[in-house]
C-alpha cells in the first residue's frame, strides 16, 4: 500500500475515547481505532464489561486500553471519566460518543409510553451525549485540534414503518428514540458551528438496523426495504465510517451526518 494511504489513515499515537466502546457497534469502532494505531479509552455502565473488552483489544492489537465506568446521564461522572482519559496520556483527540439504546425495550407505543421511560431514553441519548460532547470539546479547544464522532440513527432522519414490527411481534421503536437521534443529529450540526473554528471536527455517524438476534420474518422484510438487500453486520460495517471520520482522511469534513444504512432511508 502506497504511504499516501498509510498517513491518511494511520492514528499512531492518538488516544480516543469511545462511550459505550465494550460491546456491539462501539467494539468495533474501538477495533477499528486500536488497530489504527489509536490508545483507546472505552467505557461501559459496567467496569467489569469494559475490562473484559480492555483485554480482548490488548490482545488482538497490541494497543493501550483503558476501561472506565460511566453512566452518562450523570454530568458529574461525565466529567470525572473524560477528566480520567485526558490524564491517562495527557490529551484526547478522538471521542466516538456511541452510548444510547433503548429501542424496542419496554412499553413503546407512545399512546402508552410512560413518562419516566421517555425523559429516560432521551437523557440517555440526547443529553447523555451532550455532556461528553461538552466536557472532551473544553479539552479539545485548550488543544486546537480534535474529532467527535456522535452516533445519532437513521431514526433521526427517516418515519418507521411499524407493521414492520407489527407483524413479526415486536414491540417497535418509541418516538422518543427517533426524537433524540434527531436531536444528536442537530446538536452535532451546531457544534461544528461552535467549535470547528477552534480546529475540532465535529460529524455524526447514523447507522440503519444492524442484524444481531433478531426474528427472521423482520430480518427478512427489513431487507426487502433496503436497496443493498440486507441489514447492518457487527464486526464490519461500522468500521470503515468511524475511521474515515477519525482520521486525516476527514480533516476538511465537519457538520457532517454519515448515513450508514445500506440505503434503507433513501427508499421509502
Amino acid at each position: 500500500m502506497h504511504e499516501e494511504i498509510v498517513r491518511m489513515f494511520d492514528l499512531t499515537g492518538k488516544v480516543a475515547l469511545i462511550t459505550g466502546g465494550a460491546v456491539h457497534l462501539g467494539y468495533d469502532m474501538s477495533c477499528i481505532l486500536a488497530g489504527a494505531g489509536c490508545s483507546v479509552a472505552i467505557t461501559s455502565r459496567s467496569i467489569s464489561r469494559a475490562q473484559e473488552s480492555a483485554k480482548k483489544l490488548n490482545e488482538k492489537y497490541g494497543a493501550e486500553v483503558l476501561p472506565l465506568e460511566l453512566d452518562q446521564t450523570d454530568p458529574v461522572k461525565v466529567a470525572e471519566v473524560v477528566k480520567k482519559a485526558q490524564e491517562w496520556k495527557g490529551h484526547i483527540d478522538i471521542l466516538v460518543n456511541n452510548v444510547g439504546g433503548g429501542s424496542g425495550k419496554g412499553v413503546c407505543h407512545l399512546f402508552e409510553r410512560s413518562p419516566d421511560d421517555i425523559s429516560k431514553l432521551i437523557e440517555l441519548n440526547l443529553t447523555g451525549v451532550l455532556y461528553c460532547c461538552r466536557e472532551a470539546g473544553k479539552i479539545m479547544a485548550k488543544q486546537q485540534s480534535g474529532k467527535i464522532i456522535n452516533i445519532a440513527s437513521m431514526a433521526g432522519i427517516v418515519g418507521r414503518d411499524r407493521r414492520m414490527y407489527e407483524r413479526n411481534n415486536m414491540a417497535g421503536q418509541p418516538i422518543d428514540y427517533a426524537a433524540a437521534k434527531a436531536g444528536v443529529i442537530g446538536m452535532t450540526r451546531d457544534l461544528a458551528g461552535l467549535l470547528s473554528p477552534m480546529g475540532i471536527n465535529v460529524n455524526a455517524i447514523s447507522p440503519g438496523g444492524f442484524n444481531r438476534d433478531l426474528p427472521e420474518g423482520f430480518v427478512r422484510d427489513y431487507s426487502d426495504r433496503t436497496p443493498l438487500g440486507r441489514m447492518g453486520r457487527d464486526g464490519v460495517d461500522i468500521k470503515g465510517a468511524v475511521l474515515f471520520l477519525a482520521s486525516p482522511a476527514s480533516d476538511y469534513v465537519t457538520g457532517h451526518n454519515l448515513v450508514v444504512d445500506g440505503g434503507f432511508s433513501i427508499w421509502q
